[in-house]
């Protein structure tokens, strides 16, 4: 039995600055981020790169900073910013969505990774700090991950990160390209610490080679947690 009676509504996530060893995480701004993300996912290419999302074809910088603007402007995006610790080049992003204060549950999507920032510590790193606000600072009660089921690159990266497959809403919504299934994943309050630990094991420094190179994979070591 999980008991409320304490229970709360949860603050509104933000985007404000969270800042790592690999990333560093900055709130959208339509004039800094835009064209540089655009590039970032290869200009034309961020039409295939975010595929999935089932956005409509966008011909440049101009359309893809308008599109996840007005998604930001209207308030169901709480979008994030993966830059480059140094250089503060935007690299990739990931927003809060569907927010839900009453219940404590919001979703992360919008993930999109650059080239340069694709299979980095840089990106899982980016990924705890969002979830690290989540549960750590605001107490939210469930993270979500949503995917079109046939996203096997999100399967895998949701997996990775620690978030638990709940089902496939079959025949769920009309896209450009067809039907979408979407698959849902989640991570619970109560899962979380072990996800952080597990985390927080695979950013550490020792975790890593000379030449750079994972010494234990991040589903290893949470593994082998309690």
């Amino acid at each position: 039995m999980i008991d409320l009676s304490n229970w709360t509504p949860r603050p509104r996530p933000s985007n404000a600055q969270m800042v790592g060893r690999h990333v560093a995480i900055e709130p959208w701004e339509p004039s800094r981020h835009g064209a540089a993300l655009w590039e970032a996912f290869g200009a034309l290419e961020t039409n295939a790169l975010l595929y999935h999302y089932g956005w409509p074809h966008m011909a440049s910088a101009e359309d893809f900073t308008a599109m996840l603007d007005g998604f930001t402007q209207r308030g169901e995006f709480v979008t994030c910013v993966f830059c480059h610790p140094e250089t503060r080049q935007p690299l990739g992003m990931a927003s809060y969505m569907r927010i839900d204060t009453v219940n404590g549950v919001v979703e992360v999507g919008c993930v999109a990774h650059g080239a340069a920032l694709a299979r980095t510590p840089a990106a899982t790193e980016a990924h705890y700090l969002m979830a690290r606000h989540i549960f750590d600072d605001l107490g939210y009660r469930r993270y979500e991950w949503k995917l079109n089921n046939p996203n096997e690159a999100s399967h895998r990266a949701a997996r990775r990160f620690g978030f638990t497959f709940e089902g496939v809403f079959r025949q769920h919504q009309v896209k450009p390209y067809g039907n979408r299934d979407t698959a849902w994943y989640a991570m619970l309050d109560r899962e979380w610490p072990r996800a952080k630990a597990a985390f927080e094991a695979w950013l550490a420094p020792d975790n890593f080679g000379a030449d750079g190179r994972q010494m234990q994979t991040l589903e290893a070591i949470r593994g082998q947690l309690p």
